[in-house]
């Protein structure tokens, strides 16, 4: 079951705010193919192939914008209603503040012993997350009150390699001036 809008905003408003410069990865997850998702407890990140494993690196000419996805775990939970948070598809749900103003294009971060940048591409619902979360979930993350949010997630790229695993450490490293 899905929640309606008005009890989204009202759960997301009561939600501690997340940390903003250093926390944790809560779940790993490996999309191998389309509808499939691993949890692995660790995975390598490479900046030709991404999140060892996933379909991003199968894909020939895949963009570096779009290598890895972020999702804030606590507003992943509070969406996926006792659903896995792996079937979001994101390949990292972490505790941090994923905010436009917070984690601006260009901030680096630490992720395990890799370092990442986080990319310009907006990462946005689609039909898939509307079936699986509901509509009213979809028009939250992308609607204009919360679209600076990044309740939808990020994007980033992997600049020098490194692994992570499910309780690392997410740092933020540097923000553009």
């Amino acid at each position: 079951m899905s929640l309606a809008y008005d009890a989204l905003d009202a759960a997301f408003r009561a939600l501690p705010a997340p940390p903003k410069d250093s926390g944790t990865v809560a779940v790993v997850v490996v999309r191998p193919g389309t509808e499939k998702r691993e949890t692995p407890d660790r995975c390598a990140l490479t900046p030709e192939g991404g999140l060892a494993g996933d379909r991003w690196g199968k894909n020939a000419g895949a963009s570096p914008d779009n290598q890895i996805t972020l999702m804030r775990a606590d507003f992943g939970r509070l969406v996926a209603d006792g659903k896995p948070l792996s079937l979001f598809g994101d390949n990292l749900v972490v505790d941090l503040d994923l905010s436009e103003s917070n984690l601006p294009a260009g901030t680096r971060v630490r992720i395990g012993t890799a370092l990442c940048e986080v990319t310009p591409k907006p990462h946005t619902g689609c039909a898939k997350y509307s079936a699986r979360f509901g509509p009213d979930a979809l028009e939250f993350v992308n609607g204009p009150v919360n679209k600076a949010e990044r309740l939808r997630g990020i994007h980033v790229r992997v600049l020098e390699p490194g692994e992570v695993a499910t309780g690392d450490a997410i740092q933020v490293l540097s923000r553009p001036a």
